[in-house]
């Protein structure tokens, strides 16, 4: 059997842009080297962010707008909730990228939000303790998805379109065909008209020409105890991004798994091999970590309950790569997603099937298209 598409790689991405395939009447073909919602890649750990204030570029904030929509019809569709309102919080000194690039973002975009200062937050948010001098936008309508259900309900309901997804089945390599492509797996042989890469940190095995602007990067999430667990509960504590002397940091309320969860943006700048990626945890991670919640989450300061790796794959200027290859035009590119990029699984998929199908998108990519790297 030829597919119309065949897609490698079914995590938040690819799981979207099948079901959105699959929906559109295409005959589709979804490979996974594991299993379904997995913890090898970049879409695992029980919660990710999803925000409207955007302080990396406020051209985002059309594509998150489309994205909330379309979160709301997978939920309705699975029967099942996906997304928790809490709020977001971007917080920094009044100068810094994260509370004026969010500042900006809303007034642009004219979205509800608050300007707080570090008592004001402290006084409605009471898990927060940040430094005096810190600023933040507050905007109602952030909170966090949950990316193992996403990914199964975007699969399950690509399945009931007839989309045919095979897990376990690492592909070996692909070639381009006069009228399409030919993919190689452990198993066999598949040919299709047009082949989807939503392969995350193995996008640039299979694109050697993507690997410089397509890194992997280890990061590390850590759980701790809350002393206070009141004040850590999704209806008294929005998820964050935090710029402080340390670094730059993104946390999350208690849900499901016990205890705090929380990051740090490039953790130890560590870059990796996918297939060879240290997964374990060390106390130098536990250190560099802890050290956010003893000084700013006294309140989340109790014991390590848990750490968990994944990965980042980042671009240079740590935007997004969408795009049809520029010498295989059959060949569309979803990757690159810097760690920001499971809230907009959804749009992503609209965006890659509409690419896929007409070559071209109404949403405006132009900022993530691969023509701003000159060597590519």
């Amino acid at each position: 059997m030829r597919y119309d598409a065949i897609i490698i790689g079914i995590g938040g991405m690819g799981s979207a842009t099948a079901c959105q395939l699959a929906q559109r009447g295409q005959r589709v073909l979804g490979l996974e080297q594991f299993n379904i919602a997995h913890e090898m890649g970049s879409s695992h750990g029980v919660t990710r962010i999803i925000r409207l204030a955007y302080y990396e570029n406020p051209a985002y904030v059309p594509l998150l707008r489309r994205a909330y929509e379309l979160w709301d019809r997978l939920e309705k569709g699975a029967g099942a909730k996906l997304f928790y309102n809490t709020g977001s919080i971007d917080a920094g000194p009044e100068d810094s990228q994260v509370f004026a690039g969010s500042l900006e973002s809303c007034r642009v975009h004219d979205l509800p939000h608050r300007v707080l200062t570090s008592a004001e937050l402290t006084d409605a948010y009471p898990g927060y303790r940040l430094p005096p001098e810190t600023m933040a936008v507050f905007q109602p309508q952030g909170g966090f998805l949950t990316p193992e259900r996403c990914i199964e309900a975007y699969t399950a309901a690509a399945e009931a379109h007839g989309a045919e997804i095979h897990t376990g089945e690492r592909v070996l390599d692909w070639e381009p065909t006069p009228d399409g492509v030919r993919v190689h797996t452990a198993r066999g042989t598949y040919e299709a008209d047009k082949l989807i890469l939503t392969s995350g940190a193995w996008v640039g095995k299979l694109l050697p020409e993507l690997a410089p602007v397509a890194v992997p990067e280890r990061q590390v999430l850590i759980w701790t105890a809350l002393k206070r667990p009141e004040f850590f509960t999704p209806e008294r504590f929005p998820v964050f991004n935090l710029l402080v002397e340390e670094g730059r940091f993104y946390g999350f309320p208690q849900f499901q798994v016990p205890g705090f969860k929380y990051g740090m943006w490039h953790h130890l700048n560590q870059v990796v091999d996918p297939d060879t990626m240290d997964r374990a945890t060390h106390p130098e991670d536990e250190a560099l970590l802890r050290t956010l919640a003893e000084r700013y989450f006294p309140d989340a300061a109790g014991a390590t309950l848990a750490m968990k790796a994944c990965m980042f794959t980042n671009a240079p200027d740590e935007d997004f790569i969408l795009d049809t290859h520029p010498n295989y035009p059959q060949v569309v590119i979803g990757s690159a997603c810097s760690g920001h990029g499971f809230k907009f699984c959804s749009v992503v998929g609209e965006i890659l099937a509409d690419l896929a199908m007409k070559g071209e998108t109404a949403h405006e990519i132009g900022f993530l298209r691969l023509k701003r790297f000159t060597h590519v």
